[in-house]
């Protein structure tokens, strides 16, 4: 897998896409409502992508924009893109030798003014937006958007759009660098292994599904197989309490709705997490939920 995000201009997301994915999608592109990508690195950091653009019939535009500027090239066909964009994902030195890039003249990006506020508003907005990071899930254009509206009263908007994502690209790339210190697999990480296998054994699994129990219950219909035997999940108000400290719950239960299907569900979960290494509390109580517990709750940031 590559360390990249791809997203599309028909809103598809592609995390980690393999090098034979993102082939496949430069390929695709070149029909309306589906011509042109944007590549960012995992973690995502300001100011540094890869993008193309293609039209059926034309050929190739493409840009990287990174700590010197931003750069254009053109290419008459897809696989001198590809090698190209493939060689950014990987960060290979030499990468961008294939095509004839030359600077963007773009006007240098305005400063957002200093933030007015009191210090018990600084200190508020930053507690919810590190807070939010540490959850691991929110993008930058999420938590951009989460730190504008925050403070936003019927008569008082104190943090514009470009205030916000000044100060979560601050806050992000601290969290980015912290993160850099960590070593091995965390147990977010095991989570999603479990997850993932539990995915691929008919078990329809979720992470930071939905905001609540109810819209859990009344949406992870819609998200399994024809042949999913069950289910399992946990929303974000769990997903915030684990990265407090306070473990992880998970909700599970079987499409049928007998409690022996939960029942079975819930073991075949709690196997998954402990082959992945995570220690679990749970009475075989088909009401009950599963607890993940210790948790140290590191999730690596994405974008």
């Amino acid at each position: 897998m590559l360390e990249i995000v791809v997203e599309t201009e028909n809103w598809e997301r592609h995390v980690r896409a393999s090098a034979e994915e993102l082939a496949g999608l430069i390929r695709r592109i070149g029909g309306e409502g589906d011509r042109f990508l944007v590549v960012q690195r995992v973690p995502d950091l300001p100011g540094v992508f890869a993008q193309v653009w293609h039209e059926n019939g034309g050929g190739y535009e493409v840009e990287h924009r990174d700590g010197a500027g931003q750069f254009q090239a053109r290419a008459g066909g897809p696989e001198a893109v590809i090698t190209a964009i493939t060689g950014w994902a990987r960060q290979e030195p030499g990468w961008d030798a294939g095509l004839d890039f030359s600077p963007l003249d773009l006007a240098p990006a305005a400063e957002a003014p200093p933030l007015d506020l009191a210090d018990d508003e600084r200190t508020q907005l930053e507690e919810r937006v590190r807070e939010a990071l540490t959850g691991g899930y929110a993008s930058r254009s999420q938590l951009t958007e989460l730190a504008e509206e925050f403070l936003v009263t019927e008569d008082r908007r104190p943090v514009s759009r470009e205030q916000a994502a000044a100060l979560v690209d601050r806050l992000w790339l601290e969290r980015v660098a912290e993160q850099a210190t960590w070593r091995g697999e965390t147990d977010p990480e095991r989570l999603t292994r479990a997850f993932g296998a539990l995915q691929e054994s008919g078990i329809t699994a979720r992470e930071n599904f939905t905001c609540c129990r109810t819209c859990g219950q009344d949406e992870i219909g819609a998200e399994a197989a024809p042949d999913a035997r069950g289910y399992v999940y946990f929303h974000s108000q769990c997903t915030e309490a684990a990265a407090a400290g306070h473990g992880l719950r998970l909700l599970f239960g079987g499409f049928d709705g007998s409690a022996d299907t939960t029942t079975a569900v819930g073991q075949e979960v709690v196997t998954a997490l402990e082959a992945a290494g995570l220690q679990v509390e749970w009475n075989r109580d088909p009401g009950r939920a599963i607890a993940v517990t210790p948790l140290e709750w590191r999730r690596r940031l994405v974008g």
